[in-house]
């Protein structure tokens, strides 16, 4: 496919609650054709497109280039459609490969089988075209290829990302159960935090909010410092990459401080948020602190606070925290007047136990768990004692 035929067809996939964040990224690199689903968009372009909402996503968790799509009933179905299409002419039988199926009421027994019969499909489609095979690789494939199997349509899809966006390339190491850094990113924009405005996560972890607010504040695009599964494609335009590369590259400011805080409870956590920034370069642009959320000072009169509450799932212990909740409540009250404070978690009693009153609850998903970002308002003199 030239540039000069149709568009192509592509599906960014996303934490479910922020198709509309991705969709208006989409806008910001020309793509076309804007549709949001369950969990993703769908969209049209180039291979430019391709490439800069690969490069400047910061909501996406993979980008997707459609190949086929069809009618089934079986998996027999499915092993004619994957052998039809010229796999040779879209990747080298040297990189390895793995097949993701994921169903959605779909009729099939088995979605391992279907797995099997597209990757034996595929295997047999290039020993027929180039007398040999591709192998096979689940953990780091150079190629991945996903089918969506709805209840009688398949899609096939090639994988322009490689590993998932939101490795960024830059955190090393962190506590248990991280925070992905595309929910992250959707999070603080969904907190209305501009550059410039003082921003506080105390309940820092590894620096997921920090690193993330960093990489905005100084202009970073989030894909700046990694690969990309589109360049072992042997459509890949390098010319239009290396140019886009450049662009985005030129744009970063210098490090410098952006009013932007960490703090945790815990020291190994505040180190590992140090390691995280220090290897991203970005230490310069965050205060670290270590210091329980209840005795911590706002670093000004107003600001943006986002935490991401160690909750039941991660730390156990659901009694420590219902004795937290309240203890928090109290210091917000008392000291966070004129601040706008996000809490994600999936514990839905927690306004209720801090004894206040959230002005949105946006449903959001950590992974498989179903969350809630609570924003809260704390005004000022109304909540003092």
């Amino acid at each position: 496919m030239t540039q000069n035929q149709t568009p192509n067809r592509y599906f960014a996939t996303c934490p479910r609650g922020l198709e509309q964040l991705l969709a208006d990224e989409l806008l910001q690199v020309s793509a076309k054709s804007i549709k949001m689903t369950d969990g993703g968009v769908s969209f049209d372009g180039d291979w430019a497109v391709c490439y800069a909402a690969n490069l400047h996503s910061r909501i996406a968790t993979r980008i997707l280039w459609q190949v086929a799509r069809g009618n089934y009933l079986n998996e027999e179905d499915l092993f004619d459609a994957a052998y039809k299409l010229n796999w040779s002419q879209w990747f080298d039988v040297k990189h390895d490969f793995m097949v993701k199926v994921t169903g959605v009421k779909c009729p099939l027994k088995s979605l391992e089988f279907a797995t099997l019969k597209i990757k034996d499909a595929v295997c047999d489609k290039f020993r027929q075209a180039v007398g040999s095979r591709p192998y096979i690789d689940t953990k780091t494939p150079a190629v991945r290829i996903h089918a969506y199997l709805a209840a009688e349509e398949y899609q096939f899809y090639l994988d322009t990302s490689g590993a998932a966006l939101y490795q960024r390339g830059n955190r090393g190491a962190s506590i248990e159960a991280p925070l992905r850094e595309n929910l992250a990113a959707g999070i603080l924009k969904l907190s209305g935090w501009q550059v410039g405005q003082p921003l506080l996560d105390p309940m820092c972890g590894s620096g997921t909010f920090l690193l993330e607010a960093a990489m905005v504040a100084l202009d970073m695009a989030p894909g700046y410092k990694r690969s990309f599964g589109f360049e072992t494609l042997k459509n890949f335009e390098p010319q239009v990459w290396n140019k886009l590369k450049a662009q985005a590259a030129a744009k970063v400011k210098a490090v410098s401080f952006q009013k932007i805080y960490g703090s945790d409870v815990d020291l190994r956590a505040v180190r590992i948020s140090k390691q995280n920034l220090e290897d991203a370069g970005l230490l310069a642009a965050v205060q670290l602190s270590h210091v329980d959320i209840v005795n911590v000072i706002p670093p000004a009169d107003s600001g943006v606070l986002v935490a991401n509450p160690p909750y039941g799932v991660r730390i156990g212990d659901d009694e420590t925290l219902s004795l937290l909740y309240p203890k928090i409540g109290e210091a917000l009250k008392r000291k966070f007047a004129g601040w706008s404070t996000y809490f994600l978690t999936n514990d839905l009693t927690m306004p209720k136990l801090m004894r206040l009153t959230p002005s949105k609850r946006t449903p959001l998903y950590n992974g498989p768990l179903e969350c809630r970002l609570f924003e809260i308002k704390m005004v000022a003199g109304s909540n003092r004692k």
